[in-house]
């Protein structure tokens, strides 16, 4: 069904979920408490000229996705003649999104490895809710370019691309070109990790700089996970810290789930007059 204003999508439930008892003994740099998200906000259709667009915020970390359909399908599809179409995604940090100027990838001829993982990572998260033999002979071009980083750049970009993903497949379908909607379920990604002995939900980045041990986890709508990235930063973790953590991302990744379809039902009567609210993001 197509994430139209005219279909709503429903959203799964967390039955059976037990966390560990863990007391946090620690105050964390912003307060939150240890299974608090950072406050998750979407701005649709900040770029005109791709077919769908996001900008989107974990705290303060801000991430323009965007969604362009092409129509046409990679060399190499061709060459093998696999139906279907294909969808991939670029990423990178703009010069002035961290604390110290960050040099372009042209600037050293390639693109760094960190950037090369994350947008591969990206790919793969979307290309696992997508039926590409829907689409057909088209590709779709994911790009997440931050503005901001604050930790967790990552999973905003897969957050928001899939914001950006269903706001430009509801106007393929809308305009005709598409029989049935192609998204099988959303998909949302959250950070957890040991912060201060503590596990704790949707790092930022005094905590992520400073964390024993991060994980980033994908996960479906309906909470069947797609990627989760772990490990411990000079430190081992044990078998409880790791079911917490991902606990603790179950209910984070249920709660954005939540604002990603609110985005997108409402992201086809968003006005010219809502990019105000880029500067707004800032100000915040």
């Amino acid at each position: 069904m197509p994430c139209s204003g005219r279909a709503g999508l429903g959203l799964s439930g967390l039955a059976g979920s037990t966390m560990l008892d863990f007391t946090p003994p620690m105050t964390r740099p912003d307060g939150r408490q240890h299974d608090q998200l950072r406050p998750i906000s979407f701005v649709p259709n900040v770029a005109p000229h791709a077919t769908g667009s996001v900008l989107v915020a974990f705290g303060e970390t801000r991430v323009i996705c965007s969604a362009t359909i092409e129509e046409d399908v990679p060399r190499w599809m061709r060459a093998q003649r696999v139906d279907g179409g294909w969808l991939t995604a670029e990423y990178s940090m703009l010069p002035y999104s961290t604390l110290e100027r960050k040099p372009r990838d042209i600037s050293r001829g390639k693109i760094d490895g960190r950037s090369s993982e994350i947008q591969r990572l990206i790919g793969r998260a979307l290309r696992a809710v997508v039926d590409l033999k829907i689409i057909g002979q088209r590709t779709v071009w994911i790009d997440c370019d931050v503005l901001q980083a604050d930790g967790g750049t990552r999973t905003a970009s897969v957050t928001g691309g899939c914001v950006a993903m269903a706001i430009a497949f509801n106007k393929l379908f809308a305009a005709g070109k598409l029989k049935d909607f192609p998204i099988k379920k959303l998909v949302a990604a959250v950070s957890a990790g040991i912060y201060q002995g503590t596990p704790v939900l949707d790092l930022n980045y005094p905590e992520d700089k400073d964390a024993t041990v991060d994980f980033n986890v994908v996960m479906t709508e309906t909470l069947d996970y797609v990627e989760v990235q772990g490990s411990g930063e000079e430190a081992v973790f044990s078998a409880a810290e790791m079911t917490a953590m991902l606990e603790l991302s179950r209910k984070g990744v249920a709660e954005i789930i939540s604002l990603q379809k609110a985005a997108i039902l409402t992201a086809d009567r968003a006005a010219p007059a809502d990019l105000a609210s880029l500067a707004a993001a800032f100000r915040r």
